[in-house]
């Protein structure tokens, strides 16, 4: 594995050199936002389609402040509940001049936003034949992740745990599967909370992360990006080390037979001197 395969991210044949995704609401103001972006190196953001000027976007009041940084628009579905719905938004984004990545977001429950695992694996085979870059947010379901890939998403998304709780990583183990068996990157989106759980999220072998809440809610948003993106490259690199097999008992780190006074029981080992 060359440098570059440890550093970059392709998705969709772009290069990207940071794997931390950033959304864009919630934050106390546009130049809050500014600095979380620069502290979280993200070249990647999301945004909801549903709160973005179409018919004047590259004037509208969020985008005109991250214009000038050449990044990746990641408009996303939020609010469809049905293929139907979600089809149309992303029509309406790349009419828009918004490009041809979507995040592909159905939720038909307003309580828990949990994804619907049926209906995203239709909008993306749609979205798929029409040309979009598809990365479709979805549950921890390694079969569901699989179809998805299947009907061509450039990435799947699964949540963590429910958009907005900070709850963390409720089922490493599926998330570990889901970047196990994928062929295409894995983005965990959804759920994280803090720093902790971005570092989680790479050691289980994701691509990346997207978090928003916890970064623009957080008492210092710039603070808490800068925290994730540290914690995402140690994360990785801890990965691709190699974590040390989970035992039931202790395992010495240093020979027994080699101790000042031998083994219990034993004759000591001592030197010349007695000593």
């Amino acid at each position: 594995m060359d440098q570059a395969d440890l550093d970059d991210l392709v998705i969709g044949g772009r290069r990207l050199s940071s794997r931390f995704f950033l959304g864009t609401g919630h934050f106390p103001s546009p130049a809050v936002l500014r600095e979380a972006l620069d502290a979280s190196g993200a070249e990647v953001i999301t945004f909801a389609v549903r709160r973005v000027n179409l018919d004047a976007a590259g004037d509208d009041s969020m985008l005109q402040h991250v214009e000038d940084r050449g990044l990746v628009y990641l408009p996303n579905t939020s609010g469809a509940r049905t293929a139907d719905e979600a089809v149309r938004i992303a029509r309406l984004a790349r009419e828009a001049g918004l490009g041809r990545w979507v995040k592909i977001e159905i939720s038909a429950d307003p309580r828990t936003l949990l994804p619907d695992a049926l209906e995203t694996l239709k909008a993306t085979e749609r979205l798929v034949k029409e040309g979009f870059v598809a990365l479709p947010y979805t549950s921890d379901d390694p079969i569901v992740c699989r179809r998805l890939e299947e009907a061509g998403a450039s990435a799947v998304m699964p949540g963590g745990a429910p958009i907005g709780t900070g709850l963390g990583i409720l089922n490493p183990y599926a998330i570990g599967l889901i970047a196990e068996q994928a062929r295409v990157p894995v983005i965990v989106d959804a759920g994280i909370g803090s720093a902790a759980d971005v570092a989680q999220a790479m050691e289980l072998g994701a691509a990346g992360v997207l978090v928003n809440t916890p970064v623009a809610k957080s008492r210092d948003p710039a603070a808490m990006a800068r925290a994730m993106r540290l914690a995402l490259e140690a994360g990785r690199l801890s990965g691709i080390a190699g974590r040390i097999p989970k035992k039931k008992y202790a395992s010495a780190s240093s020979d027994p037979a080699g101790s000042l006074f031998g083994p219990p029981g034993g004759a000591a080992v001592l030197g010349k001197a007695g000593w």
